[in-house]
């Protein structure tokens, strides 16, 4: 009982401080956002980068860096993937850059940041570079859906503008140990939870389907739902798996048809798409704040004396998100 008054005290402050109690609406604009990807690794940035790109009412999308995991190949084929969506959105897409960033890990970068040249170098300086026009009273959004390694890297070389940044990443099962971005890199990860960026935790939690697993739709659902949908465009982009594509809804359809699915259902999980659709309205999902922890040895290591704290993103609203993307991928048409 006493967790969950704590976990209802912290949804309160953390909602009145995202929603801006007694703003009124001609106040509202959209939030400026840096998207850190590792687009090519599924097929779930993919929908977030199209989210993001079609809701120009609540994002205004500064640019898309771009990190290497496991899967995808290096950094270079990542923003290749982030191109072609660009290119299936038509309008909204234009003139947004994409970046490389590190293929490699913070441990093996973050001792060449002085030379002129290193690996995610670029996606570096362009996080730096725009986060110093900001403040903490008007902050940067920087939404990172892979490993942390060009967050880590950009706040050792100018720890000045963590205060400058709101870091909304998706990854950990915290408080369950695992997770695919946070094994690519977990020095990056405890390197960024001892900084003093506002931090925000979008969790995946598969094993347990809640989190942003709980946001997975079936094959049959994306086929009834997403064919056709999204701006079409003179120019056909060809797809990763081959073929030729017009309107980001069939692109969905052939990421999907194209990857393992889970269980007889055939489900996928929107995860990226899920951390996006939080910032664009936090209702849609439940926040509750801690001491920032550490992970080591493979499990979480709780740091209850820790003065900084850390938000935690989990229960997601399932029907929310994915009814809302739909509706923006029909409303660009």
């Amino acid at each position: 009982m006493i967790l969950i008054m704590k976990r209802l005290l912290s949804l309160a402050i953390i909602l009145a401080a995202f929603v801006g109690c007694g703003r009124k609406a001609e106040d509202v604009r959209p939030a400026d956002v840096i998207f850190d990807t590792d687009a090519n690794n599924e097929l779930d940035d993919q929908h977030a980068i199209a989210y993001l790109l079609l809701n120009r009412d609540a994002f205004n999308v500064l640019g898309i860096t771009t990190n290497a995991t496991r899967v995808g190949g290096p950094a270079a084929e990542h923003s290749l993937e982030a191109r072609r969506v660009l290119g299936l959105i038509g309008k909204a897409g234009e003139g947004v850059q994409v970046i490389d960033g590190a293929t490699g890990n913070f441990l093996d970068i973050k001792d060449s940041l002085g030379n002129d040249v290193y690996d995610g170098c670029e996606a570096v300086d362009f996080i730096i570079g725009k986060a110093e026009a900001y403040s903490p009273e008007n902050p940067l959004t920087l939404i990172a859906v892979g490993k942390l390694t060009n967050v880590a890297l950009a706040l050792r070389k100018a720890p000045g503008i963590a205060g400058n940044i709101r870091l909304v990443w998706l990854g950990s099962n915290y408080p369950q140990p695992g997770e695919y971005n946070m094994e690519n890199d977990i020095p990056a990860m405890n390197y960024v939870l001892d900084t003093d960026i506002p931090m925000e935790i979008v969790t995946v939690l598969g094993k347990e389907g809640r989190g942003t697993d709980y946001v997975r739709v079936t094959l049959d659902f994306v086929h009834e739902n997403f064919a056709g949908l999204g701006p079409h465009v003179d120019t056909p982009v060809e797809g990763r798996h081959g073929g030729e594509f017009s309107c980001f809804g069939d692109y969905a359809i052939d990421l999907f048809e194209h990857i393992n699915l889970k269980g007889p259902e055939k489900t996928r999980a929107l995860y990226d798409m899920a951390a996006v659709a939080i910032v664009k309205n936090p209702k849609w999902a439940v926040p509750y704040e801690i001491p920032a922890p550490e992970y080591v040895e493979g499990k979480w290591v709780a740091r209850d004396d820790n003065p900084r704290k850390v938000t935690v993103w989990d229960d997601f609203s399932k029907d929310g998100i994915v009814k809302d993307f739909i509706e923006t991928l029909k409303a660009a048409e």
